[in-house]
């Protein structure tokens, strides 16, 4: 099973919040090492199209090809999901000023709910 490592971005079934399937789509793995080592499990972010409506805490990716990604996306810090590692597939990494951006989100995010 390949290894990851936070900030790549890869291809995964990611579950549904309002309907009761998983798509194959892009995803922003925001945790892995112990997680994956111990478990074989990833806590991914949910990447989609640009064109979408925006969220509170969408980060547009600065650079497509450097992350795999083949048009304009957003990573969308509000859906995040735990997968099983042996269903992800590397596309790319995630450039490091937008790495920035969404750390600060997701520790925001974070932040607000436990308040």
């Amino acid at each position: 099973m390949p290894v990851f490592e936070a900030w790549d971005v890869v291809k995964v079934p990611f579950p549904y919040a309002d309907r009761p399937i998983r798509q194959r789509r892009p995803a922003l793995v925001v945790a892995a090492n112990d997680l994956q080592a111990a478990h074989g499990l990833l806590w991914v972010v949910m990447i989609t199209s640009a064109e979408n409506r925006g969220w509170l805490g969408d980060v547009g990716v600065s650079d497509l090809a450097y992350a795999g990604l083949p048009a304009d996306s957003v990573v969308r810090t509000a859906k995040i999901a735990t997968i099983e590692a042996k269903d992800a597939e590397r596309l790319g990494s995630l450039p490091l000023a937008d790495r920035l951006i969404v750390d600060e989100c997701i520790r925001g995010g974070l932040a607000r709910a436990t308040q």
